[in-house]
């Protein structure tokens, strides 16, 4: 089947149709023009006032705004969590390096974690590590 005079007879019946748009008439503009926009006006009850003059901002302040303006700022702790902040105390000073001392008090997690990572390396009964390439 030629299918030209079927796109052909489309195309025409949808003239009628197109040629509408163009006769819409003039008084949907899609946006005013910068002569025709009325001019902007300040209510009379709105009291401006100019900002006092301060020393300019440090990086830091900037930043802390935004933060409080995206994470509405500083959230109150409750009762427990206040409590383990400070029955923690503070960090000794390089805590990250002494970890895996023998001197270090650990929390006792139990033999299966225990016996996790005193396994050996390979392949186990019921599983195989197979590293690709």
């Amino acid at each position: 089947m030629n299918t030209k005079p079927v796109l052909f007879a489309v195309a025409l019946m949808s003239l009628p149709l197109l040629s509408a748009c163009g006769s819409m008439g003039g008084n949907q503009a899609a946006a005013p023009s910068a002569g025709r926009a009325a001019p902007l006006v300040v209510p009379p009850d709105f009291a401006l006032e100019p900002t006092a003059v301060s020393a300019a901002r440090s990086a830091e302040a900037g930043q802390e705004q935004a933060l409080d303006a995206l994470f509405g700022g500083a959230a109150s702790r409750s009762a427990a969590e206040r409590a383990i902040s400070t029955a923690s105390g503070t960090a000794e000073l390089g805590i990250r390096s002494s970890v895996g001392d023998p001197q270090t008090t650990t929390v006792n997690k139990g033999s299966i974690t225990r016996d996790i990572v005193a396994a050996p390396e390979g392949d186990g009964q019921t599983a195989q590590a197979v590293i690709p390439g």
